[in-house]
């Protein structure tokens, strides 16, 4: 079976867009020789002069249906191979009368718009600026037009409505097709034109044409059915396939093998509370609500596979049969919930009831390795899964936080690597042994004329090299009272993708406090060669997305300073005071003191301040300061430890707002 770009979740792999550029070459050289680089000639259908345009797209829709209907009947590729849209007849009706006007005025559509402008037709060039402009007036007028999104039906084809099987409908389609065929060459040999009326090559294809349509009528469950009282739509019929072939959840077994694989096709969603899921979560598990899935997971609507779990399947598989009749054709529950992959995964050999053949015991043993860890003493909790294992260990929540205890445990890791972010005189004097010692600032610098930014990723990548860093590793991150300066490590650890990050909790203080070891000793390092990602980083804002944000309804800009220079008493830039609408919430106030060292909040005290100032976990959310420092924690905070899915950091922050003096100021 063909496995599409589209269903395997790869359309934008370099592959695909070198597959993409071929075919488009293709399909605008097959445009330009029909013709279709004059508008004149395209705008000839409509007097009955010219009948290219005709005849090219009945072909091309004829060809498509035969293809496509074929290649389903010998197996080679599913309807799940295949991209459809959903149908929207409202809008789509609409959306083609518009078509039509715009194509009878213009002589042009887009591709045809596109070819013409590629043979150098100035009309062409004024017809796409127009569409540009159009496109403009679309997206200022959406939200009165919205309301033709419904009802949205899922995916329904037409033979589907009318009560008739595809063999049916597609022999009718054929024979349509060659009546336009015929007539359209009718036409032209009265016009005078070069016509192939009467011609052997129309005949043949005519045969040719109507053995296909024959062919469809003949595969099976493409015959026509009689006695249809009702047709389900195909949503609804597809969910009820899915139930009955399994395909709408996966087996705990499965999903375990293929994240330890590294499986980068998976986008693991856990639909429980915050608070259940900062207890404990399968690891690279995000955590959104029901009530924001489809919202917050659109940009992976058809793009791998998205697997919900909760602790049982009820809410998981409604879920899913909700979000496939939003049109999400890749979403699957886990079987048993997160009880059944405890159950089934993590349990020890030793309290299973049943022997467990060794290789078995060997399987569970790597699934243990990667998904538990020893115990971490997080601000939310450290207590086991369930009540019922003997279980001495469990997942840490990474990107998150570790207690000086589980690090003592597991200095001897080799995976393992501390950063210590104290100054080098603090560092020579006594630090956690084989920590290395990093400067903060050797990781920020001039970015697009902004001082103090978070370098790009391929320096960044480059630093990770000299200390010796794989993707695989642990780090965990160390400094003094300052958790700003590890949050912001913390971002380029986001910025390269690598989420295997922790921050010590109370930090260096704590780790003394308590007297555990420390030495003297420069470890021993042998760079590595850690790989750039292929995309940039998407949580990064410019000062463009902020003013765009700026009185939005829903949205939330968050200012981080202390309020002295929120407000303007005190100012250490080109200007002083904040970003019009935005909110000041210090970060220095999500920080607790203690006797001897200071630690984050506990997170349900976090979590009740920034609840009185976002309507949700899925509100777009801006947060900064001055230079991004700050603003990292806050980011830290909302994103790993309190589960919100729409935050971005704006790293230039007050010193590029304040310096340009066309950006709004209160």
């Amino acid at each position: 079976m063909i496995n599409t770009f589209f269903n395997s979740g790869s359309l934008d792999t370099p592959a695909s867009f070198i597959v993409s550029l071929i075919i488009g070459i293709a399909f605008g050289a097959v445009l330009e020789r029909a013709g279709f680089g004059s508008s004149r000639r395209l705008s000839g259908i409509f007097y009955f002069r010219d009948m290219a345009v005709l005849k090219v797209m009945f072909t091309a829709v004829i060809v498509s249906m035969l293809g496509i209907s074929f290649a389903k009947a010998f197996g080679w590729v599913t309807v799940e191979n295949v991209f459809f849209l959903n149908t929207i007849y409202a809008a789509q009706i609409l959306g083609g009368l518009i078509f039509g006007v715009g194509f009878v005025m213009s002589g042009w559509c887009p591709g045809t718009g596109a070819v013409g402008l590629a043979s150098g037709r100035i009309d062409a060039l004024v017809f796409l600026i127009g569409a540009v402009i159009g496109g403009m007036v679309y997206n200022e007028a959406y939200p009165l037009m919205s309301k033709l999104q419904t009802p949205d039906q899922g995916i329904l084809f037409v033979y589907d409505s009318l009560g008739v099987s595809e063999g049916s409908f597609g022999f009718v389609m054929i024979l349509i097709a060659l009546g336009c065929f015929w007539g359209a060459e009718y036409i032209e040999k009265n016009q005078g034109l070069d016509s192939q009326w009467g011609k052997k090559f129309l005949k043949i294809f005519s045969v040719v044409l109507i053995g296909g349509g024959v062919g469809l009528l003949a595969i099976p469950g493409n015959q026509a059915n009689s006695g249809h009282d009702a047709v389900i739509p195909l949503s609804e019929n597809k969910v009820l396939e899915d139930i009955h072939t399994g395909k709408d959840h996966i087996e705990p077994q499965e999903l375990a093998d293929r994240l330890i694989a590294g499986d980068q096709s998976i986008k693991l969603v856990d639909i429980r509370t915050a608070e259940e899921f900062n207890r404990f979560h399968l690891r690279s598990a995000s955590n959104i609500q029901l009530v924001d899935l489809v919202k917050t997971l659109e940009p992976k609507k058809d793009k791998g596979l998205i697997i919900l779990y909760s602790n049982g399947m009820t809410h998981p598989a409604q879920a899913r049969d909700s979000m496939f009749r939003s049109g999400f054709n890749n979403v699957y529950f886990l079987t048993d919930g997160l009880e059944g992959f405890l159950n089934s995964c993590l349990k020890p050999v030793s309290l299973r009831s049943e022997p467990v053949p060794p290789l078995m015991a060997t399987k569970i043993n790597a699934w243990r390795a990667y998904f538990l860890e020893p115990v971490t003493s997080t601000a939310n909790a450290s207590k086991p899964p369930t009540s019922q294992e003997d279980v001495s260990s469990v997942p840490l929540n990474l990107p998150g936080i570790v207690d000086t205890e589980w690090l003592n445990e597991n200095l001897e890791k080799p995976e393992i690597k501390i950063i210590d972010l104290r100054s080098q005189p603090e560092y020579n004097s006594g630090h956690i042994p084989g920590s290395l010692s990093l400067n903060l600032e050797s990781f920020r610098g001039l970015v697009q004329g902004n001082p103090s930014c978070l370098l790009p990723q391929s320096m960044l990548s480059d630093h990770f090299s000299m200390m010796g860093i794989s993707p695989d590793d642990m780090l965990v991150i160390v400094c003094t009272e300052k958790f700003q300066d590890a949050t912001l490590i913390g971002m380029a650890c986001e910025r390269l993708q690598h989420e295997r990050y922790a921050i010590l909790r109370g930090g260096f203080p704590k780790w003394k406090t308590e007297n555990r070891p420390q030495n003297t000793i420069l470890p021993q390092v042998t760079p590595s060669k850690y790989p750039v990602p292929n995309q940039p980083d998407t949580f990064t804002a410019e000062a463009g997305d902020v003013l765009a944000l700026i009185g939005k309804p829903r949205s939330i800009i968050i200012d981080v300073r202390p309020e002295d220079y929120f407000t303007g008493k005190k100012k250490d830039e080109a200007r002083g005071g904040h970003i019009p609408g935005a909110i000041n919430l210090p970060f220095s106030e999500d920080i607790e003191k203690f006797e001897s060292f200071s630690a984050f909040k506990p997170v349900n005290d976090l979590e009740n301040r920034y609840k009185k100032v976002s309507l949700d976990k899925a509100t777009p959310i801006i947060v900064h300061c001055r230079t991004g420092h700050q603003a990292s924690q806050t980011y830290f905070i909302l994103v790993r430890l309190l589960g919100y899915t729409n935050i971005k950091w704006y790293d230039a922050g007050w010193t590029e707002w304040a310096a340009k003096q066309q950006l709004p100021v209160e």
